[in-house]
């Protein structure tokens, strides 16, 4: 699969990285390509891109960056008809008004329906090893987008993810938000190295 990540950062490297470990052709949307941090991340299946070129080449885009960019990376974009966006930004530094999210920005920003969230629940030490004493830990979904849904979904069980709960359509945004506003909280108390699991009697 070829996919675009803007953001190169330690979700977008991340990313990048475990995309790559499982056979995927990376292409990097950057605003500065000669950036040591986006330079360390290069590799054979692994090259960086202005956003537009990254989006190109790719049919899916994960967004992985500022999320106050959110309307300045939809229009750098262009006309992305036809591909699938995952998003993985939330929006804690701020998000376009008068918008809840980032997902709904970008659905309000671009020419795709096929936008959901996914990754944005979680660390992104938890993507470098989603594995906890041998257990697989559980991830998110959420989106109109089946689509979308379905590629999201694959992606996160190829690099380790367990369960994979799909909890519903663009409504889940929010609720999205509001899971990953509690690891972060938890994450104050008992450190980075924790995750969410769902059991079941």
């Amino acid at each position: 699969m070829k996919i675009a990540i803007i953001g190169a950062g330690d979700v977008g490297g991340t990313l990048a990285k475990r995309f790559e470990e499982v056979g995927h052709r990376v292409f990097l949307g950057v605003r500065d390509e000669n950036k040591p941090k986006v330079k360390r991340l290069l590799s054979k299946n692994i090259s960086a891109h202005s956003i537009s070129e990254a989006v190109k080449n790719a049919d899916v885009i994960v967004t992985a960056a500022d999320p106050r960019a959110t309307k300045e990376i939809a229009k750098h974009m262009g006309d992305i008809s036809g591909k699938v966006i995952i998003d993985v930004m939330n929006a804690f530094r701020g998000v376009p008004k008068p918008y809840g999210t980032t997902t709904e920005a970008l659905l309000a920003y671009t020419n795709t329906k096929d936008i959901v969230r996914c990754f944005n629940t979680t660390g992104f030490k938890n993507m470098e090893n989603p594995i906890y004493k041998g257990e697989k830990i559980d991830m998110f979904v959420g989106g109109d987008s089946t689509r979308g849904k379905k590629i999201a979904t694959k992606l996160a069980k190829q690099i380790g993810f367990g369960k994979i709960y799909d909890l519903g359509g663009n409504e889940s945004f929010i609720l999205m938000e509001q899971i990953v506003i509690v690891w972060v909280e938890l994450s104050k108390i008992l450190g980075r190295d924790i995750a969410i699991k769902i059991l079941q009697r």
